[in-house]
């Protein structure tokens, strides 16, 4: 499960981040700025494809690679393998924080990072670009996912898309009687619910409550909650302190968070679809929003090590997973919406797409998916600097006490 995604991004990965994001005269580098205003190394990509080499070493998100062993009936290596030759040896990460350190060994082809881990990767030359003419499936990705400033830099495809989802608003409809359009109903102090709301426990949450701000106090300026100068991330630390008040439990677990829910210890907070979904299929009476000021999110990207042993290997990996077929088994299996679009006629559950949204692109217009805090802001903004993740994980651990 994604549980512990988001883990605390230690202060050594973060100036390595810093370290690899030079400002535009960065000197020998080419190709101009990126998202935020860093540039990443000169890293080709893969010209042309040869022979497999035999195998390919993944690190991955629990979930996403598997091979029968965990569930008879979910195995998308062993076919993979028998079709190219490639024998497939993964390790499973528990946080985005050990995918960038494990990426950094070198043993790894390939990686299936969230946003919070690909600048990362991309800042500190540990993936190449992709060159998307090698992956023909990449041709079917849903074109909203394409050349955004989590998995690209410049026009650079530097991963392809694989899957999505949104932090959404969930209540218990026989507890919260009123049917909230709004992140306020969590936000508010005097929240009759007080002591039965959940929020999501990682610093990235951080972005939630910057997102609340850019609606309910424009005067802040906030375009994109990834990218807070020091006025607006105290803001947002401040709204976070006060919500602890009324918090009565964070939560990273989804698998006890749906407990809670269940249980009725918990009757209000941010949720994901599978979460709902699991829910509903107990009977037990959920309704999910996605409110009026948008929410964060997530969106995962199959990227390549820039020195990958078996790149030949890796892009056929990256080819396999974003295939229709197996793509629609890794979302319906995971809870989330695929990233394929021919993906949706060829899940079990017929009206699976419709649940995720995945070809609702107005609904995605209102998702804003995790991104890496960086002091080059995000937004764009040049005569500032903006609070990087090493402050934004700081101030989670004084947020929680």
């Amino acid at each position: 499960m994604r549980a512990t995604r988001l883990a605390l991004v230690a202060m050594a990965a973060v100036s390595l981040l810093a370290a690899g994001c030079g400002g535009k005269s960065g000197g020998s580098h080419h190709g101009g700025t990126g998202a935020g205003g860093f540039t990443p190394p000169n890293i080709p990509a893969l010209t042309s494809l040869g022979q497999g080499e035999g195998q390919v070493n993944l690190v991955s998100w629990a979930g996403y690679v598997e091979d029968g062993s965990n569930n008879k009936d979910l195995d998308w290596v062993h076919p993979f393998e028998q079709q190219t030759g490639c024998k497939v040896n993964n390790k499973v990460a528990g946080t985005s924080d050990e995918m960038v350190s494990l990426m950094k060994t070198g043993q790894y082809d390939a990686v299936s990072a969230s946003g919070d881990a690909s600048l990362r990767l991309i800042a500190g030359g540990t993936v190449a670009p992709v060159n998307t003419s090698l992956v023909p499936n990449y041709a079917d990705i849903f074109p909203d996912l394409k050349n955004k400033p989590w998995n690209s830099v410049n026009g650079k495809m530097y991963g392809i898309p694989h899957g999505r989802g949104a932090n959404m608003l969930m209540w218990r409809t026989d507890k919260v009687t009123t049917a909230p359009d709004s992140w306020s109903v969590v936000f508010d102090p005097n929240s009759p619910y007080k002591g039965h709301i959940t929020a999501y426990d990682s610093p990235i949450y951080i972005a939630d409550a910057a997102l609340y701000l850019m609606s309910t106090q424009p005067a802040l300026g906030i375009k994109d909650p990834y990218a807070l100068d020091q006025k607006q991330f105290d803001a947002a630390v401040n709204l976070l302190k006060e919500q602890k008040q009324i918090v009565g439990e964070y939560w990273s677990d989804a698998t006890k968070i749906q407990q809670s829910f269940k249980a009725g210890d918990t009757v209000l907070g941010t949720t994901w679809q599978v979460i709902a979904n699991g829910l509903t299929g107990e009977k037990t009476p959920v309704q999910t929003v996605l409110p009026k000021e948008g929410a964060t999110g997530w969106s995962d990207t199959w990227m390549v090590a820039a020195k990958a042993q078996h790149p030949n290997c890796a892009y056929k990996w990256l080819d396999w997973v974003v295939s229709p077929k197996v793509n629609a088994q890794i979302a319906e299996s995971w809870g989330e919406a695929p990233a394929n679009s021919k993906a949706c006629t060829l899940t079990e559950d017929k009206n699976f797409c419709t649940s995720y949204h995945a070809a609702d692109a107005p609904y995605w217009t209102k998702v804003h998916y995790w991104n890496t805090p960086i002091t080059q802001c995000l937004d764009g903004r040049k005569n500032v600097k903006c609070v990087d993740y090493s402050k934004w994980t700081q101030a989670w651990t004084q947020i929680k006490g």
